[in-house]
């Protein structure tokens, strides 16, 4: 069974001095400031696209790789993921590295570093941004 999930987003002004606000309909969870000068210098308490990017690669990348171990018979006690999602003004995102900890009973580390390449790339979110460059480390704790 296939799922949409929305959110939307109202902006006013002008993309320097403007501001917006992202509402997540599917989910309801609070509706999140953003602005040009929260992607392009300091957060200030507000979001952007690329934090919204991280969040999603880093929660995809974690259920990714949980499915992998446990199919592979070692499922995890915990993972602890981090994406850095890095945005440069005038040319885009030019990367986004995931960084993962795991505690994952019975698995050696180069086991354990393998699901996660293999997490890395078969993800959906990393799928979906597959013409950017994905790097990935892998410990576990």
């Amino acid at each position: 069974m296939a799922t949409t999930r929305t959110a939307h987003t109202v902006w006013n002004g002008n993309l320097a001095e403007g501001s917006g606000v992202v509402s997540f309909d599917s989910s309801g969870i609070a509706d999140q400031a953003v602005s040009w000068p929260a992607r392009s210098e300091e957060p200030g308490g507000r979001t952007s696209p690329e934090e919204l990017i991280a969040a999603a690669h880093s929660s995809c990348f974690s259920m990714a790789l949980s499915h992998g171990l446990a199919g592979n018979g070692t499922p995890p006690s915990r993972l602890t993921t981090q994406a850095s999602v890095t945005f440069q003004p005038g040319t885009g995102i030019t990367g986004i590295h995931l960084t993962v900890e795991g505690e994952v009973p019975g698995l050696d580390e180069a086991g354990f570093t393998a699901a996660a390449a293999d997490a890395a790339r078969n993800c959906p979110v990393s799928q979906a941004l597959a013409g950017t460059t994905i790097t990935h480390e892998a410990k576990l704790a």
